[in-house]
């Protein structure tokens, strides 16, 4: 995959795409946060980078097996190899960030000083984007 760029009305498409999914249950393999994170791409740049997994999971444990066999690590691993790491002071609304969960890392989407994160619930709320352990730029 060559390197992704946004589309000229990255923003509204942005915007729209986060209204779209704001309280949709989590369901892996259709909606959590990795593929939060892939939407999030997806609507920016109009690729897809979790089509080759979207729908063939129904566990989160199912998703990470699939990730390994494709050859990452993890969800984590698939934007590090999509997508340049950047610093904090470098993001900017859209960028993927990295958050740690109880669950383990989690994909956000940088909304200024703020990430959006996927509640348990479905519900988008928001993470302050310092401890963000890691942010990919987009585009």
């Amino acid at each position: 995959m060559g390197r992704l760029t946004r589309l000229p009305d990255w923003q509204p498409r942005l915007h729209a795409w986060i209204k779209s999914i704001n309280g949709r249950p989590i369901a892996p393999g259709q909606h959590d946060c990795c593929l939060f994170g892939a939407g999030a791409i997806e609507a920016q740049t109009g690729i897809d980078i979790a089509a080759s997994w979207r729908g063939r999971y129904t566990t989160m444990a199912g998703g990470r097996r699939i990730l390994r066999k494709s050859g990452y690590a993890d969800h984590v691993a698939l934007a590090a190899a999509t997508l340049p790491e950047i610093h904090a002071s470098a993001a900017r609304e859209g960028d993927i960030a990295v958050v740690e969960t109880p669950d383990g890392p989690a994909m956000g989407v940088v909304q200024g000083s703020a990430i959006y994160v996927l509640g348990i619930d479905g519900r988008l709320g928001f993470a302050v984007l310092v401890p963000a352990t890691r942010i990919f730029k987009v585009g």
